[in-house]
């Protein structure tokens, strides 16, 4: 557990934590920010912190190992524990000095039910190969979802659960599956090379903190080919998107060939988003979901990526869904505003038409 020098920063972090913040934000010479349910707030009960401070404190909450790779690159992701709460820390320097966002990590692993996610991700966890995808912005509730289907595995099946993460985040106690959770700069080189050698670790369930290079995408898809279960994160939109993005980031002349694993090995998407509450105390999950039928197979295979979407507002009955008919159920539950909706919604046409045929 991490313990501070700092009775400013000590005082910082509890606020963060006993209002629901979000992410806490240091910047050298000027006020802490704290978002909370979406919104960033400069906080004057702490001061100001000069850049002298910050990097006393880096150095305090790193390791000699974080600290050189730090003071060499200029930036670092890492993880660390205060009291009984965890945090994923961001260190970088920027023309002021040194800066810090903390995301604030729940201690509790939430249920798949208990984050209000689709029921289709509870079969998505019981499946033993293929390849399945949380996406959607930073910051909007993807380790949350990853979490709580390796949570669903962990009490229901009998497996070996490896995570490769850049940090690790939440953190899992084995109940009926053995878990082993490896960090990046730490326990392994980089995603990919974890990959590669987890293969060899008689894996059944493999996480994948971020997809972000070819290298690591290459790797993940191969896995599931192999016989292995696989969830991993995009930074993407939405769920056609997600899929243009794996095609794309390989050379052309190897695309065709990527489009036909993908096809065989997607067993589907999940995009989501933390839309702020119609009563504005809290946030509401949003998903789009894609589950790989053989039409969406045929459309992969084929590169007629265009044609997914109409896929997707048809295939309700087996378990699919568009950001906008989400966005559209849950104002329709008075869940969130129509104003909101309509920001949060990619195609303005449809969130009116779906939000208009509920009046």
């Amino acid at each position: 557990m991490q313990t501070f020098n700092n009775p400013a920063i000590e005082k910082l972090i509890r606020l963060a934590i006993n209002s629901g913040a979000s992410d806490i934000h240091l910047s050298s010479g000027t006020l802490a920010a704290l978002r909370v349910h979406g919104e960033l707030n400069y906080i004057q009960d702490t001061g100001f912190f000069m850049r002298e401070v910050l990097e006393k404190f880096i150095s305090e909450i790193l390791t000699p190992k974080q600290l050189e790779r730090f003071t060499r690159t200029g930036d670092l992701d890492f993880a660390f524990t205060y009291d009984t709460q965890r945090f994923r820390g961001s260190a970088y320097r920027e023309m002021r000095g040194v800066s810090l966002t903390f995301r604030l990590v729940p201690s509790v692993i939430r249920s798949l039910d208990e984050l209000g996610l689709p029921e289709v991700l509870k079969t998505m966890a019981h499946k033993h190969r293929g390849l399945f995808l949380a996406t959607g912005p930073t910051g909007h509730g993807k380790s949350s979802t990853l979490a709580a289907v390796i949570g669903e595995i962990n009490r229901s099946r009998k497996a070996h659960i490896v995570t490769i993460e850049d940090p690790i985040e939440y953190i899992h106690t084995p109940v009926n599956s053995v878990i082993h959770q490896r960090e990046i700069g730490n326990d392994t080189e980089s995603f990919a090379s974890g990959i590669r050698h987890v293969l060899r670790q008689d894996p059944d369930v493999i996480m994948i903190g971020e997809m972000r290079d070819l290298e690591t995408i290459g790797a993940a898809i191969t896995a599931a080919e192999t016989g292995h279960l696989v969830f991993g994160t995009l930074h993407t939109q939405d769920a056609s998107q997600s899929i243009e993005r794996i095609v794309d980031v390989f050379p052309p002349h190897q695309q065709n060939q990527i489009r036909l694993q993908l096809a065989y090995t997607l067993l589907g998407i999940c995009s989501q988003q933390l839309i702020p509450t119609a009563d504005v105390k809290g946030r509401v999950c949003a998903t789009e979901i894609l589950i790989t039928t053989p039409a969406i197979r045929s459309s992969v295979r084929e590169g007629k990526i265009s044609s997914i979407r109409n896929t997707m507002l048809t295939g309700m009955s087996f378990g699919m869904h568009t950001m906008e008919q989400d966005l559209a159920r849950l104002f329709r539950e008075g869940r969130i505003a129509r104003a909101t909706a309509k920001d949060f919604a990619y195609d303005q046409a449809e969130i009116e038409r779906l939000m208009n045929s509920t009046l």
